[in-house]
């Protein structure tokens, strides 16, 4: 008897205690968490219904359809955000095009300059003069300038 005593005053009330403290506390608790804008917005239509039929008040259809105008709105940032990842992405790929662009454009330049390099005039396989080794043919040709020619 006493068994069943201790089993009925003391452990059932404490296990159901122990159900209600998960139940009401931490259940909720982890709900309240999880919680979420979208959430709040697809549940204030079933405030306005409830509040509605507890006080018997007529409710006006436009505000009937203020869950609908909530979804939509969802429905639209969510297309409003696949717009925008789309434009970033044309964005990227024209900037890297424009980079790529660049880069072959700034490689051709160099290597225009390095062809037009000023330092080496000669090839090195000729033999350079000195102002003393000119030879009689060297003074012979003429200068042609337009039609003239100077001698």
């Amino acid at each position: 008897m006493d068994r069943f005593w201790k089993k009925w005053t003391v452990d059932r009330p404490a296990a159901f205690g122990d159900w209600l403290w998960d139940a009401l506390v931490v259940q909720l608790a982890a709900r309240l968490d999880r919680l979420t804008l979208r959430d709040v917005i697809a549940f204030i239509p079933v405030l306005i219904l409830i509040f509605a039929y507890l006080h018997r008040i007529p409710i006006p259809p436009e505000l009937m359809l203020l869950g609908d105008l909530m979804a939509y709105i969802d429905v639209f940032a969510m297309i409003f955000l696949l717009g925008m990842i789309g434009r970033a992405g044309m964005v990227l790929y024209v900037m890297k095009r424009i980079v790529a662009r660049s880069s072959r454009c700034a490689g051709t330049v160099l290597i225009a300059l390095r062809r037009f390099d000023f330092r080496h005039r000669r090839a090195p396989d000729k033999p350079r003069r000195g102002a003393g080794d000119r030879t009689k043919s060297d003074d012979d040709g003429c200068i042609p300038i337009g039609r003239l020619a100077w001698a």
